[in-house]
């Protein structure tokens, strides 16, 4: 399964991956608005690899033949600060 991925103009470290290259018609116009106009990453044959750098292959797998489409989000922030108070409170307890 050949599949193209490209990052976002608008948004830090998010990757769309679509079946075929240049061919955003399966991807709601509200997502790519917020996405923004999409710059080519690389192509890739997702039949040929066992794992993905930062998403599950099978995930990824199953959103392209289910919805055509699949978006890679960043991993949320650590918020340090608020696992440092949570810490805290333990410790009062």
């Amino acid at each position: 399964m050949l599949c193209a991925i490209y990052k976002s103009a608008k948004k830090e470290h998010t990757y769309l991956f679509v079946k075929t290259r240049d061919d955003f018609s399966t991807v709601p116009e509200s997502l790519m608005l917020t996405f923004g106009t999409p710059t080519l990453v690389t192509l890739v044959n997702l039949a040929t690899k066992e794992k993905l750098a930062f998403a599950d292959l099978e995930k990824v797998k199953a959103n392209l033949n289910a919805q055509g489409y699949y978006l890679q989000l960043p991993p949320p922030k650590e918020d340090l600060l608020k696992e440092h108070k949570l810490e805290m409170d333990k410790q009062k307890s």
